[in-house]
Parts: structure tokens; C-alpha cells; sequence
């Protein structure tokens, strides 16, 4: 639920909480996704920099953004709530993180390097999701997937993996979502490596296009599978796969509500890889983990002590070789919403491995 001043006041109560918790008198997002996840603004220039050119802080009462006199004009325009106050410096006389050492409220914590502040876990504070992050992640998701599926739908094997890149990058650009990650995998390269970044090679038989995107702050992963004319092996491999994805799914609304962590939703697909028949394969790939505010805010691995949070997005990714399973899906308390869905792809139904859950599950597009 938003305020009046058109911020999200799930996130404000969360950061009341951590400056009494913590003591602080103010707390400062110039990372990208914090600064996103608070204000709901963009406030990157360079995409290769760690940091913004502003950052949002709060101090119990209200939200400011702080900046240089060049962005300044722009990102109250067009980047934040009309109640969110800026404060500018010259840009020549002094850094953003040296205008909050002198100008912040202390003590304080901030997301980036700051003399004299405290640091701050900014992935914990953003999980779980808040009710208006859900429903702006529905739209993102959306928006993802039909521009993956589009692109399967019109790619054809004597394509290039780029080309198909270069096409899905192009759509969702156009509707104004960033893709930090876009993998395009052909029948030959897809089987190789579980990192199928796009080469001159045509696709062949098959392929695997995987994309994480980005709008406001929210990451949205997903995979889908086309083919022309398949290696016999590709539908067992790939039904496997979403078996691994389903027990994923399963495991992580269990432990979300018994309070469990990221080692024990892993241990749990470590066991359904073992059940579908393929063994080991876990150790060739990441399996992911949580998303929200980054492609992953946390990936599982065997000792991994990260809460498992509902609700919460999570985009698992299991891999078996030369095939792959993935959605980002909000896990709640009541069950399974797959927020990177059209509803016009094929699905196959996968029972997940030692529990009583069955989801449907993108199949294999035959063109």
C-alpha cells in the first residue's frame, strides 16, 4: 500500500524497525536496486557503475534523495513520488558520498562506502516482497515472458544465437525493460555449457533462450525451450528438469513456513536430481535462489544459511545437460503464483519429489 506521498509504506514501517533496531538516526540507498526498492525512481546513468548518482535516505520522518546539481532537475521530474524532497550539491565541489558524511543525520548507515557510517544488509531489507512490489513484479514478469516467447515463436534454425539475442534485447527494450542477462544456447552449445552466452553459431535442432530483466528496481528470470527437430533425449531431459524445479518450488514453501533456509531447499533439489535419474548434475550449475531487487538477492548452496522468506520471489534454474527449467515464481503462504507467465506457452505437469505438489511447467515449444 502506498502513502499519500506516493511511497510504499510496508517499506517504511520494515526501515522503522531497523533504525530502532540498529540505533541509527538515518539510513542511505545509492545502490541501484535499494535505491529502487524505496523511492521506486531510477537513479543510474552509467550502467557499469556499482553505484547511482543519487541516493535515498531516510531518517524516520521522511524520504530524501541526494544528489548533484546535474541530475538533480531530472530525477524529480521524471524518477520520483512528488513527496520525495531532493537536495542537491555542486557537482564540482564535492562527491555524493562526501556531501552524507557532512550533510546526514548520525549515526548512519548507508548501502555504499560513507565515512563514519555503518553498512547496511540491504538484501535482508527487501525481503520479503511488500504487496505493492508483488504487483508491479506481475507486470515485469509478464512483460518478460512475452517478449521471450515472441522471440522463440519467430526464430528459426538457421538463426544465430546473437540474432535472437539481439531481437529479445530489442523488444524489451522498446518497452523499456534493461536485460543484464540474455542467453541464447543452440542444439550443440546448449548441451556444453550451462552459460550459453550468444555466439555466431546457428541454432540447429534446438534452443535454449534465457533472459534476467530489469524495471524499477525488479529482476524477472526466465528459460523457454524451442525446436525445429529435436535430439530424441531433449523431452526427458528437459520433464526432468521442471521435476527439479517443481520439488525447488515445493521445498522453498515448506521451509518458508517452518522457518528453514536456503541449505535445506537445496538439499531437497540435490535429492530430486538424485530421484529423476541425474545425479550430480546439480554440481554443473547454480540452482538460484531468491529474486526481487537483484537477478538473484541470495543463490542456495549446500551450507547456505539465508532465511527462506514468504512471500518472496524465487527463480529456481535447474539444469540437466542441454536442458533447462525456469520461471520467477511468488511463493507465499497459500501456495504458487508464476509471475513470468503469458499463458499461452505449452505446459507439462511435474510432480515435485517427496511432496504431494504438482505444477504446471513450461514445455518444450515444437515449431
Amino acid at each position: 500500500m502506498a502513502t499519500d506521498d506516493g511511497l510504499d509504506d510496508a517499506i517504511l514501517s520494515r526501515l522503522d524497525s531497523y533504525l530502532d533496531a540498529e540505533g541509527l538516526a538515518a539510513v542511505w540507498f545509492a545502490r541501484p536496486n535499494g535505491f529502487a526498492w524505496l523511492t521506486g525512481g531510477d537513479n543510474v546513468v552509467d550502467r557499469t557503475a556499482d553505484r547511482g548518482v543519487a541516493a535515498a535516505g531516510y531518517d524516520g520522518e521522511a524520504v530524501t534523495v541526494v544528489t548533484d546539481s546535474i541530475e538533480a532537475g531530472r530525477l524529480a521530474d521524471e524518477q520520483l513520488p512528488a513527496g520525495v524532497a531532493v537536495e542537491s550539491f555542486p557537482w564540482h565541489a564535492r562527491t555524493l558520498g562526501a556531501h552524507l558524511a557532512a550533510e546526514s543525520p548520525r549515526p548512519a548507515a548507508a548501502d555504499i562506502a560513507v565515512e563514519g557510517f555503518g553498512s547496511v544488509d540491504a538484501s535482508r531489507l527487501r525481503q520479503p516482497l511488500t504487496d505493492a512490489g508483488v504487483e508491479r513484479y506481475r507486470s515485469l514478469g509478464e512483460t518478460v515472458a512475452g517478449a521471450v516467447e515472441a522471440v522463440c515463436r519467430d526464430c528459426a534454425p538457421d538463426d544465430t544465437e546473437r540474432e535472437v539475442a539481439a531481437d529479445l534485447r530489442g523488444r524489451l527494450a522498446a518497452a523499456g525493460v534493461e536485460t543484464p542477462v540474455a542467453l541464447v544456447g543452440s542444439q550443440r552449445r546448449a548441451q556444453r555449457y550451462r552459460h550459453y552466452t550468444p555466439t555466431e553459431e546457428r541454432l540447429g535442432g534446438y534452443a535454449l533462450v534465457s533472459v534476467t530483466a530489469s524495471c524499477g528496481g525488479l529482476y524477472a528470470s526466465c528459460t523457454r525451450t524451442v525446436a525445429f527437430d529435436p535430439p530424441a533425449w531433449l523431452h526427458e531431459r528437459h520433464r526432468a528438469a521442471a521435476r527439479v524445479e517443481a520439488s525447488a518450488l515445493a521445498a522453498t514453501r515448506r521451509e518458508g513456513l517452518a522457518g528453514g533456509t536456503a541449505g535445506d531447499v537445496f538439499e531437497a533439489i540435490r535429492t530430486a536430481y538424485e530421484s529423476v535419474g541425474h545425479d550430480g548434475e546439480w554440481r554443473e550449475h547454480h540452482q538460484g535462489g531468491a529474486a526481487g531487487y537483484a537477478g538473484r538477492e541470495w543463490i542456495a548452496t549446500p551450507e547456505s544459511d539465508e532465511p527462506v522468506r514468504l512471500p518472496m520471489a524465487y527463480a529456481w534454474n535447474p539444469t540437466v545437460q542441454g536442458a533447462k527449467s525456469e520461471d520467477t515464481v511468488l511463493v507465499t503462504d497459500d501456495g504458487f503464483e508464476v509471475l513470468t507467465a503469458t499463458g499461452d506457452w505449452p505446459t507439462v505437469e511435474a510432480s515435485a519429489v517427496g511432496a504431494n505438489v504438482t505444477l504446471a511447467r513450461p514445455a518444450v515449444l515444437e515449431l
